[in-house]
């Protein structure tokens, strides 16, 4: 039993202000599981708690000189406790909305981003496929789906009947659906518009 374990709190504060490191010892001895007990249950998080009294403690022995003389150590603890438990906690609320802000930002924009590359890649690919078609069902394919003729003014245009032109759309539509499917069977889940 050190000396120090028979002094008061008054009588540890003024040997802790002149910074003997044995008054904080036994300050910190006295104090660390009640103040232990107090963060707990404001924080409810182990090892929250314990980084907390570590920065109380540190503080209380970093600003030693700064304690004031007549007080109640425990109610100076306490408070000095409850102020770094609501830092935290103002903290953590400031962390959480900054990163839920930057991750409602990052998924908009990747998935917007993503959309768009999707989209080029898609429209890329369904020409490559339509490039390679045979010429007069290319050109039957474009008529149709480019310039938005129907199968009887395609026939009439090509000067052929409407039952060829409906031919060699199913024909191309059917290419272009297996050759996308080949390639990577995403896009042909948005070629629904080929039907």
């Amino acid at each position: 039993m050190t000396i120090q374990h028979r002094l008061s709190d008054q009588e540890l504060v003024a040997l802790l202000k002149k910074g003997n490191q044995d008054a904080f010892t036994e300050i910190y001895d006295r104090y660390w599981r009640i103040m232990y007990g107090h963060v707990y249950k404001m924080l409810l998080d182990e090892e929250e708690s314990k980084d907390v009294i570590q920065e109380l403690f540190s503080a209380l022995w970093i600003n030693s000189d700064r304690v004031p003389d007549q007080l109640n150590l425990s109610g100076y603890l306490y408070v000095m406790a409850k102020n770094k438990v609501l830092n935290l906690i103002r903290k953590n609320k400031f962390q959480t909305a900054y990163l839920n802000s930057l991750s409602g930002f990052i998924t908009e924009a990747s998935t917007a981003t993503m959309d768009q590359l999707n989209e080029r890649d898609l429209a890329a690919a369904i020409e490559k496929e339509i490039q390679g078609l045979p010429p007069r069902m290319k050109e039957v394919f474009e008529l149709s789906r480019k310039e938005n003729l129907t199968y009887k003014e395609i026939a009439e245009r090509l000067g052929t009947s409407e039952e060829t032109v409906k031919k060699q759309m199913h024909n191309s539509i059917r290419s272009i659906k297996h050759r996308l499917k080949e390639s990577g069977g995403a896009a042909v889940l948005l070629l629904t518009f080929l039907r």
